[in-house]
């Protein structure tokens, strides 16, 4: 049985990664911080699920702990380390950037210490679509230069990617980083969009809906995020023995070590989201039209060839679909 250590398995992609592992027969150890950045009672929830599961083990506890976070792997000896745990959310990282650093970048930098004394097989790590920043030449691709970020958040998101490679080139450390596109879907966080527009709507307050609504997103459904995750589990970076690079790979000439888009690879624009959203809850938004928000960007989409030459996935839920199965959801869990 494979061994993964997953750090954020409170939250809402570590949660349906872990779900789906354990699914596929792996033994899966949870670390999570459960703090309070949005309600604790929803992280807990989603941990008692997987508890339900005898394969999955967890512990509460801060990235920045190194002491635990090095005794637990000693325990739990994992063959495969999938770091999703983060302090998320571009709009906080403006009012908080120190949390940004500390558990991302410090966290990170613990995370990459730990999997290089085990000897992992294989390190996965999350970053974001917000690491492309100013790029405006679409779709996004992983071998586009990507050094004009816009906000502390995709700056340290943009910091551990270069950290990932440092530690793949010194130590032989094969890593994989992923950048998200616009995740959605069940159990999804409070301080998402979808989330905070269905919870408006249906109590009758506005909603902020910033440059005018003139904005597109690469929209992912959780469950193929996910499942590309898991693929990728598979595809071990390794580094050329010549040097010699695939055309359209990010592999890098130097190390194990690669970068990989996981996104719908369309791009819906914001309002016909907002449309379907109220068809979905047959109720109308109020909407607050607004500038555009600092440190955001108008669009986002994402060139997905890569993950499926190395996977022979794409991820493809319409977005109505993954809108229809979020509302159910929410409804059921908030009775509303």
């Amino acid at each position: 049985m494979r061994r993964v250590l997953i750090t954020g398995t409170a939250g809402f992609i570590g949660f349906h990664l872990a779900k789906l592992l354990l699914q596929e027969g792996f033994r899966v150890h949870g670390y999570d911080g459960v703090t309070d950045y949005y309600d604790v009672n929803l992280k807990n929830r989603r941990h008692q699920i997987l508890l339900e599961n005898p394969n999955f083990s967890a512990t509460v506890g801060m990235l920045e702990d190194d002491a635990l976070l090095n005794r637990v792997s000693d325990e739990f000896q994992p063959e495969i380390v999938v770091h999703l745990a983060a302090q998320a959310g571009v709009r906080h990282s403006l009012e908080h950037p120190r949390t940004y650093i500390d558990a991302n970048v410090v966290g990170t930098f613990n995370i990459l210490e730990m999997s290089k004394r085990l000897n992992v097989q294989h390190l996965l790590m999350a970053s974001t679509s917000s690491v492309y920043g100013a790029n405006e030449d679409m779709p996004f691709v992983e071998t586009a230069k990507a050094d004009t970020q816009l906000t502390i958040y995709s700056a340290t998101k943009k910091a551990t990617e270069s950290m990932g490679h440092s530690y793949a080139h010194l130590w032989g450390l094969p890593v994989t980083m992923f950048r998200f596109f616009s995740v959605y879907g069940t159990w999804g966080r409070p301080d998402l969009a979808l989330f905070m527009f269905v919870d408006a709507i249906l109590d009758g307050r506005p909603i902020n809906i910033y440059n005018n609504g003139q904005m597109s997103r690469d929209f992912t459904y959780v469950d193929d995020l996910v499942r590309a995750i898991r693929l990728l589990v598979d595809a071990v970076p390794v580094r050329p023995a010549d040097g010699v690079v695939p055309e359209g790979d990010s592999l890098s000439p130097v190390a194990p070590y690669r970068i990989v888009n996981i996104g719908n690879s369309d791009r819906i624009k914001l309002l016909d989201f907002i449309d379907e959203i109220e068809n979905c809850l047959g109720k109308k938004a109020i909407r607050n039209y607004m500038g555009m928000q600092m440190g955001d960007v108008p669009d986002a989409w994402a060139d997905t060839s890569l993950l499926r030459s190395l996977t022979g996935y794409q991820p493809q839920t319409d977005f109505r679909e993954g809108i229809a199965n979020f509302v159910q959801w929410f409804r059921d869990y908030h009775g509303k």
